[in-house]
C-alpha cells in the first residue's frame, strides 16, 4: 500500500510539474470550435468544405500545422495566441518625486486554455525611501524603567534611521489592558491608581492609546512621551494584539503615509488572544475596525481581543512590517507568534529597554532584507507560479514555487523573478469576464496589477442561416452546420427518423457490436450508413481486403487472394499468409521422406533429434555419440581374450576397420574414425590407426636448446675477435710511436754521485 502511495504522489507531482514549468501538451480533438480552442495545441479549420463526406466534426480540431498538412488555408484556421500587452510599464526609480520600486505596474493577459505564459518581474528598494516607524510600548508597571529609557530615545531612533534614510517619522502609543475584570480591578480606588503599591502613582488602564501621531518633530516626541505615567493591570498578559488591531486600521489618526511601514511592539510579558474576552462577558468577535475615541483612547470592552489570523491580514493589507521587542522570558510565545505573522521579525530586549535602537536597526535590516511576491486575488482555474532570480549566478536553474522568495538581498541589489500563469485545464471553464489580481510583495505598497481574460471565442465571421452548404436546413458556423429540427448529417441531408432523437442515436446503427467506433474507424456515417473509406468494405467498414498477413512483404505470399482480412489460398498452399506448401518434393531423397529421419512440413524437412541437414542426411554431434562404440570395437580388436558387447554402444551399427594408416574427421588418442549416414538409412562408421608422427614437443626442446648454444658460441668467437683486432690495433700503435722518439743524454749539474766509506773496526794499520 505505501507503494501505490508513493507511485500516486509521484505521478500527482509530475502533472503539477508539468502544469507549472509549460511542457507542450497533446492536441485532443474536438467537436465544436470553443471546445477545440480550451483543449491545449490546437486549432480549428473553418473552412466548411475541409471535412470529406462521413467525416466527424472533431477531425476539424487539430494542431495547426497538420491542418495545414492536410489542405486547410491559414486564412482559414482559428488559432488565437496568447498575448500579453504592457500597461503601465514604468523604469526602476530613487527619484524622491517618482519612486519606483516594482516593475513592470500594470498587464493585460489573454491566455488560452492549458497553455502557460511567463513574464519578469523585478524590484529594487529605493534608496533613501521614507520610514514611518510607530513605537507601541507596553506601559504595564512591570515596564517603569523602560519607560524612562524610551523618554531620551526619539533623537537616538531618528538619528539611527537617517543613516538608511532622510525621511523618518515617529510617533508613539501604548496599551495596558481591557478595563474590565479579569484584567483590571472595578473598585473605583484601584481603578484610578492601579499600582501594585501606594508608593508608586499610575495612570488608569486603558486597552489602547495614541499617543503622538507620527511626525518629525523630535521635541514633540520627547514631551509627550516624557508625560507619560506607569499604569498596571490584575493579570500578566497585555492588551497587545488590540494595541496591534487599532494602530494599523486607524490610518488616518496614526498618520500613516505610502513609505515603509514599521511597527515596534515592546513588553516583557505575553498577550491575549480571541476568546480570553470571554472572561470579562465579552462575545463580540473583533471586527477589525477603528474605535478610538476623539482623545486616543479605546477601552476593548465590546469587542473581543482580535486573532492572530486577524492581525496577519490586516498588517498584510496596510502594508505593515511589525517588529516585536521583547525580554527575554517571553521570546518563546512572540517566536512562535512571529512564525504565523508575515514580514514580522523578533528581538530580544534588554529589561531597561537600552538596547532598543540597535534591535530596531537590526530587525529593519532583516525585514528588508527579505523579499516575499505573492498574489492576491488570483481567479479560480489559473494557477500562478513562480521562479526567483536572487542573484545573476542563479539563471533559470531555480525551482518553481508558490510564491517568490529572496533572502539576505543587499541595499541597491535588483532581484528578478519569472512568473508563469496557466489556466488550469482540470476546472474546464474560460472566464466570462476579464479578471484581475494583484501580485505584491510583502511590506511594499506599490503592487502589480493583472489583468487576465481567456481566449475561448470563435469570431469565424462566416454565419449564415439556412445556408445551401446545409441545403437549407440549417445554419453554418464556422464550417459546421447546425440543423434545424428533424434533420441531422454534416450538411443536414439526412431526415431525423422518428424513433432517434439525435444525430447520436442514428451514428448507433453505424457502431458494430457497441463499438465506440463509428463505422470501425475507417469510414463516416451518412444518415446511418456506413460509407468507407481506401479499401475497406462491409456495413461497418469492418473488412479490409489489405491487411491480410504478409510473407517475405507480399500479400498472403503472392498464394492466394485477402479477404476481409483472411487469406483464401491456391492449390497446394495453407497457413494463414498462404506460405505453406503441401508439396512434398523437396523432402524426398531416395525415394524417402528426409532420409527416413524426419517429418516433411511446408515441403521442408523437420528433423529428428540428433538429424540436421536440408534431408536430415547429417547425424548431430557423430563423433562424440560413437566414440564409445569405436572405443569397445578397438578393444575388442586388441584383446586376445574376453571380447566385450559392444551392442549397447553401437546398437545395429558395425564398425569396419581400415587397414593402414587413415585420417578421418574424428579422433581420440592414435585412431581415427567417421560416420555417414546413407540415404537408406543405415549408417556406416569407419576407423583405422592415426598416422605416426614425430613427437613435436621433443623436436621444439631440442631445436630451442640448439639454438641457444649455437648462439651463445657466435657470441663469445665474435667477442673475442673483436678484442684481438683491437689488441692488435694498439701493439702496432705503441711500436710506433717507440721508433719516433729521441732520447738525450744531458748530466745534472747539481748531482753529485754518492761516496760510502767503509772501516772495519778490528783491523789495526800498520805503521
Amino acid at each position: 500500500m505505501v507503494g501505490f502511495f508513493l507511485l500516486g504522489t509521484f505521478i500527482l507531482y509530475c502533472v503539477g510539474q508539468i502544469q507549472i514549468q509549460g511542457i507542450p501538451q497533446i492536441c485532443v480533438s474536438q467537436p465544436s470550435c470553443s471546445a477545440c480552442l480550451r483543449s491545449p495545441g490546437c486549432a480549428w479549420c473553418k473552412h466548411k468544405d475541409f471535412l470529406k463526406s462521413g467525416e466527424s466534426t472533431e477531425r476539424r480540431c487539430d494542431t495547426a500545422e497538420s491542418l495545414r498538412t492536410r489542405g486547410c488555408e491559414q486564412t482559414d484556421i482559428i488559432n488565437p495566441q496568447s498575448e500579453l500587452v504592457f500597461l503601465k510599464n514604468n523604469e526602476l526609480s530613487s527619484d524622491p518625486d517618482n519612486v519606483v520600486q516594482l516593475k513592470p505596474q500594470n498587464l493585460l493577459f489573454k491566455l488560452r486554455v492549458g497553455v502557460p505564459q511567463t513574464f519578469s518581474v523585478s524590484f529594487k528598494r529605493a534608496e533613501g525611501y521614507p520610514i514611518d516607524l510607530y513605537y507601541l510600548m507596553d506601559l504595564s508597571f512591570s515596564m517603569r524603567d523602560d519607560l524612562d529609557t524610551i523618554k531620551n530615545l526619539g533623537q537616538e531612533i531618528l538619528s539611527t534611521l537617517k543613516n538608511v534614510t532622510n525621511k523618518v517619522r515617529i510617533g508613539f502609543g501604548s496599551f495596558v489592558d481591557k478595563v474590565a475584570l479579569p484584567y483590571v480591578s472595578q473598585v473605583k480606588d484601584k481603578k484610578n491608581n492601579p499600582c501594585p503599591s501606594r508608593l508608586y502613582t499610575c495612570q488608569p488602564a486603558f486597552s489602547f492609546q495614541n499617543i503622538l501621531g507620527l511626525t518629525q518633530d523630535v521635541a514633540e516626541f520627547k514631551t509627550r512621551v516624557s508625560n507619560q505615567i506607569i499604569s498596571g493591570n490584575l493579570d500578566s498578559p497585555e492588551s497587545g494584539f488590540d494595541a496591534i488591531m487599532q494602530a494599523a486600521v486607524c490610518q488616518g489618526v496614526i498618520g500613516w503615509n505610502n513609505v515603509t511601514r514599521i511597527l515596534v511592539y515592546t513588553s516583557d510579558d505575553t498577550f491575549h488572544i480571541a476568546g480570553d474576552g470571554r472572561l470579562a462577558g465579552i462575545f463580540e468577535p473583533n471586527d477589525g475596525k477603528c474605535h478610538l475615541n476623539g482623545s486616543g483612547f479605546y477601552d476593548g470592552i465590546k469587542y473581543d481581543y482580535p486573532s492572530v489570523g486577524q492581525l496577519a491580514r490586516v498588517l498584510a493589507a496596510n502594508n505593515i512590517q511589525l517588529i516585536f521587542a521583547v525580554t527575554e522570558d517571553s521570546v518563546a510565545a512572540y517566536k512562535a507568534l512571529s512564525k504565523l505573522i508575515p514580514q514580522s521579525v523578533l528581538g530580544v530586549l534588554k529589561n531597561d529597554s537600552s538596547n532598543v535602537v540597535q534591535l530596531i536597526l537590526e530587525a529593519y535590516s532583516n525585514l528588508s532584507s527579505t523579499i516575499l511576491l505573492e498574489h492576491h486575488g488570483a481567479p479560480l482555474g489559473l494557477d500562478v507560479t513562480y521562479r526567483s532570480h536572487c542573484t545573476p549566478a542563479e539563471g533559470d536553474n531555480t525551482p518553481w514555487q508558490r510564491r517568490g522568495e529572496c533572502m539576505n538581498v543587499k541595499l541597491n541589489q535588483q532581484v528578478d523573478f519569472t512568473v508563469s500563469l496557466n489556466i488550469s485545464m482540470s476546472e474546464g471553464e474560460c472566464l466570462k469576464e476579464k479578471k484581475q489580481f494583484v501580485l505584491k510583495l510583502q511590506g511594499i505598497s506599490e503592487t502589480l496589477k493583472v489583468s487576465v481574460e481567456t481566449l475561448c471565442d470563435c469570431d469565424c465571421h462566416d454565419r449564415e442561416q439556412q445556408s445551401t452548404h446545409c441545403n437549407e436546413k440549417g445554419t453554418l458556423n464556422c464550417g459546421i452546420c447546425s440543423c434545424d429540427e428533424d434533420h441531422l448529417g454534416q450538411r443536414c441531408e439526412c431526415e431525423q427518423p422518428k424513433d432517434m432523437i439525435s444525430a447520436d442515436s442514428m451514428d448507433t446503427t453505424c457502431r458494430q457490436d457497441s463499438s465506440p467506433l463509428l463505422c470501425s474507424g475507417h469510414g463516416g456515417c451518412e444518415c446511418g450508413i456506413c460509407v468507407c473509406q481506401g479499401t475497406h468494405r462491409g456495413d461497418f467498414c469492418q473488412c479490409d481486403d489489405n491487411s491480410c498477413d504478409r510473407h517475405n512483404n507480399m500479400l498472403c505470399s503472392g498464394n492466394g487472394q485477402c479477404d476481409c482480412g483472411t487469406c483464401k489460398c491456391h492449390a497446394n498452399y495453407t497457413g494463414s499468409a498462404c506460405d505453406c506448401s503441401t508439396l512434398t518434393d523437396q523432402c524426398r531423397t531416395a525415394g524417402k521422406l528426409c532420409n527416413g529421419q524426419g517429418t516433411c512440413q511446408c515441403n521442408q524437412c523437420q528433423c529428428n533429434n540428433d538429424f540436421f541437414g536440408m534431408s536430415c542426411s547429417k547425424i548431430a554431434n557423430a563423433c562424440a555419440k560413437f566414440l564409445a562404440c569405436v572405443t569397445c570395437e578397438l578393444a575388442n580388436k586388441e584383446s586376445d581374450g574376453l571380447k566385450s558387447n559392444c551392442s549397447r554402444p553401437c546398437g545395429s551399427v558395425k564398425p569396419t576397420w581400415v587397414e593402414g594408416p587413415q585420417e578421418f574427421p574424428c579422433r581420440e588418442d592414435t585412431i581415427s574414425y567417421k560416420v555417414e549416414l546413407f540415404p537408406d538409412g543405415n549408417i556406416l562408421v569407419l576407423y583405422a590407426d592415426l598416422p605416426r608422427s614425430v613427437d613435436k614437443t621433443y623436436v621444439i626442446i631440442g631445436s630451442s636448446v640448439s639454438s641457444i648454444i649455437f648462439i651463445g658460441i657466435a657470441v663469445i668467437l665474435i667477442s673475442w675477435l673483436m678484442l684481438e683486432f683491437h689488441y692488435q690495433r694498439e701493439y702496432a700503435s705503441f711500436l710506433k710511436a717507440t721508433e719516433t722518439v729521441v732520447w738525450k743524454n744531458i748530466e745534472n749539474p747539481l748531482f753529485q754521485d754518492a761516496t760510502t766509506i767503509v772501516i772495519n773496526p778490528i783491523h789495526i794499520q800498520e805503521d
